[in-house]
């Protein structure tokens, strides 16, 4: 249509329309629109097409597909935030939309706080087909696909699911995927924890990233590991409505690159997507008269576990997803990082690095965002003073102008900053380890800190050793964690 107008306030619906892929290309189509307007085309693009799949890869590639589909399209659906919501090509399954429910309405928790909005109540995904019993794995959905990825007929036409063996109840079918992890890279302490660790392990990876970002590549190529870029391409008109007033702000971007690198791993046959997800981000900033609102959530353990679970019983049982950090805390990734110096003149922990538009550092710090004074910190009792100043460019500590954003990271007089950083504790432990120490103790904040704030608190819960006690909720498989553990520990 030529002459429809995006005006927010206006819009009723927002369609999923339907996604495809060419498998000799490696290009997947992911399509929806507002109302009666123009179709809003997404394509994530895979290397290594031409893809051959079996049929039973075919079937788990297309389940992918269309989960990938409706999850990638929060990214739209955000735009106008409207009351009515379409899947125009297929049918889901109730525990299909619950999931996508909890995502959308968890996932852009800070967009509404930041906007006024109140999506518990508009968010609601229509179901059309029951979970079958014992299976799990929902109806087939019409994700229409070219080469490999066939045209699927009308759900009324679908045959019947075979009875799985008992091994296999309430599991998706097993595609005998081959023992290779894609590990999600982003260019920051945390996926280069888990890479080294992996490496140590003998674990076969391969790097992996969305996007063209330079510095994520530069990390990559300094793994000396095999790579795989992914592309991914927003519908252009999403960035004329922004400027028309559309809604904006935070996604929950992990959630969307975790359903492509699901995708990806079915169609290259590989058992294992790996994040590098720490405990700390399960918790959210708490806003007073709000509650609890978590910047993070989709890299929380409450997505990981409903996703990764999701997973086995819908698309493929022996497809692996989990983040090797989750038994850690911020803390004790930060130690693990300060054992090697290999990244320090390549990776960055400043998200201005990332932002699809707008102004970048001209290094690979800017020295003054949350996630610059968060990493600074963690890092600061496990790193030598000339080392990390080094990395970053300057002493953050020493820099008074940077008092209200410490305060923040200390939940001292504000709450948690809407970033990827950790818990106020553990802001409030390395300060207090900090405090002590003869090269640390009399940098300007590191001093306030000792004398203002650090008499308001209780002594008993500022050591830093509890807060690098490894914990047992994840979903690391029981063998790699049996070895891992010990690594971890020290």
């Amino acid at each position: 249509m030529t002459d429809w107008t995006f005006h927010r306030d206006q819009i009723t619906s927002f369609r999923f329309v339907r996604c495809s892929f060419d498998a000799h290309t490696g290009v997947a189509r992911l399509a929806y629109a507002f109302d009666d307007g123009p179709e809003l085309v997404e394509t994530v693009t895979v290397p290594g097409a031409p893809f051959v799949l079996d049929e039973a890869r075919e079937a788990a590639a297309q389940r992918a597909l269309r989960l990938l589909h409706l999850i990638a399209g929060v990214s739209y659906y955000k735009a106008a935030v409207p009351d009515g919501i379409r899947i125009d090509d297929y049918a889901i399954d109730a525990e299909t939309a619950t999931l996508l429910e909890t995502l959308y309405r968890h996932g852009l928790g800070e967009f509404a706080y930041r906007n006024g909005l109140d999506l518990h109540d508009r968010i609601r995904i229509p179901a059309l087909l029951p979970s079958p019993p014992g299976r799990g794995a929902g109806g087939e959905g019409r994700c229409t696909g070219v080469g490999a990825i066939a045209d699927v007929a009308s759900i009324a036409d679908q045959p019947s699911p075979q009875p799985l063996s008992r091994g296999e109840r309430g599991f998706a079918p097993a595609l005998g995927l081959r023992p290779q992890a894609l590990v999600a890279i982003g260019g920051g302490k945390d996926s280069l924890v888990s890479i080294e660790a992996l490496r140590e392990l003998g674990v076969a990876q391969t790097v992996t990233w969305i996007g063209g970002s330079q510095l994520i590549a530069a990390c990559a190529a300094r793994t000396d590991l095999p790579t795989l870029n992914i592309g991914r391409q927003l519908a252009p008109q999403l960035f004329d409505f922004n400027r028309q007033g559309a809604w904006n702000g935070h996604i929950p971007v992990t959630a969307v690159n975790s359903a492509i690198l699901a995708f990806a791993a079915v169609l290259l046959g590989v058992d294992q997507v790996v994040f590098s997800n720490e405990r700390s981000a399960s918790y959210g900033s708490l806003i007073p008269g709000t509650g609890e609102v978590n910047h993070q959530w989709s890299k929380g353990w409450a997505f990981e576990s409903a996703f990764g679970d999701y997973l086995q019983r819908h698309v493929a049982a022996d497809l692996q997803y989990y983040s090797l950090l989750r038994p850690l805390s911020e803390l004790a990734v930060a130690r693990q990082f300060g054992k090697s110096d290999r990244y320090d003149d390549c990776f960055s922990s400043c998200n201005r690095n990332f932002h699809i538009l707008g102004e970048r550092p001209t290094s690979r710090w800017c020295g003054v965002c949350p996630k610059c004074l968060f990493v600074f910190l963690a890092l600061a009792p496990f790193v030598p003073k000339l080392r990390l100043v080094g990395i970053v460019g300057r002493n953050l500590l020493d820099d008074p102008a940077l008092t209200a954003g410490y305060d923040a990271l200390l939940e001292y007089g504000d709450h948690k900053p809407f970033e990827c950083v950790g818990e106020g504790r553990e802001s409030r432990a390395a300060l207090a380890a900090l405090a002590q120490r003869p090269e640390w103790r009399e940098d300007a904040l590191v001093k306030r800190f000792a004398r203002l704030i650090q008499p308001q608190l209780d002594a008993s819960e500022l050591a830093i050793e509890p807060l690098l006690a490894l914990h047992d909720e994840h979903r690391i498989p029981a063998a790699l964690w049996e070895r891992l553990r010990d690594r971890f520990a020290a």
